[in-house]
């Protein structure tokens, strides 16, 4: 399938559009039960059982209009049809909260791996986007390596201690603006590594 050049504005919207629907569903259904063939499913379930088809319906649209998908998306609707599915499957809310660790674990792994062979696996994905010297590479997989093991700690510190309603808001908002406040801090990296310097 030929790759296509995809408007950031309907990417964005495929990527992030079902994290939004499920934070609003689960606002919307919070305080609410329901009973189905004869079990008690509270709100948080109900939007998760939305919230998984939703993410396979978006990243295949988004394949097929964009001709590929990258191996993080395809890792990341894996984890969140098996953790959503057992969530919704058991009636437990506990596997749907611990997906983004095992996902940033996962994530943490590759790139890992990459370092103990001296490669850069993170430069596969993305290097299109930002081409750096090898050098430059190396530092920000390492750098995004411990992020991605900061991220899973903190995951599982806060479902663990806090309210489903405060992991709701970290998940939705708060791993989105880390992993954007850790790119920019990433900018004298960019500016001493980029290669096209003149662009």
């Amino acid at each position: 399938m030929a790759h296509r050049e995809l408007n950031p504005f309907v990417k964005s919207a495929l990527e992030i559009g079902p994290v939004l629907l499920f934070f609003a569903a689960y606002f919307l259904l919070k305080d609410q039960t329901f009973i189905i063939k004869g079990r008690d499913y509270d709100g948080f379930i109900l939007a998760t059982a939305g919230f998984v088809p939703l993410m396979m319906f978006t990243t295949g649209l988004l394949t097929v209009l964009s001709g590929r998908v990258s191996p993080m998306q395809l890792l990341t609707l894996v984890l969140i049809v098996v953790f959503g599915g057992l969530s919704v499957w058991l009636n437990d809310e506990r596997f749907f909260k611990m997906k983004p660790t095992f996902i940033y674990l996962l994530f943490a792994a590759i790139l890992g791996v990459g370092l103990i062979r001296g490669q850069s696996y993170l430069r596969t994905v993305m290097e299109e986007m930002m081409p750096l010297q090898h050098d430059g590479w190396m530092i920000l997989t390492r750098r995004l390596c411990l992020f991605f093991l900061a991220l899973a700690v903190v995951n599982e510190a806060i479902w663990r201690t806090q309210t489903t309603e405060t992991w709701v808001w970290f998940k939705t908002f708060g791993l989105s603006l880390a992993v954007f406040g850790f790119f920019v801090a990433q900018g004298g990296l960019f500016r001493r590594y980029g290669e096209g310097k003149e662009d």
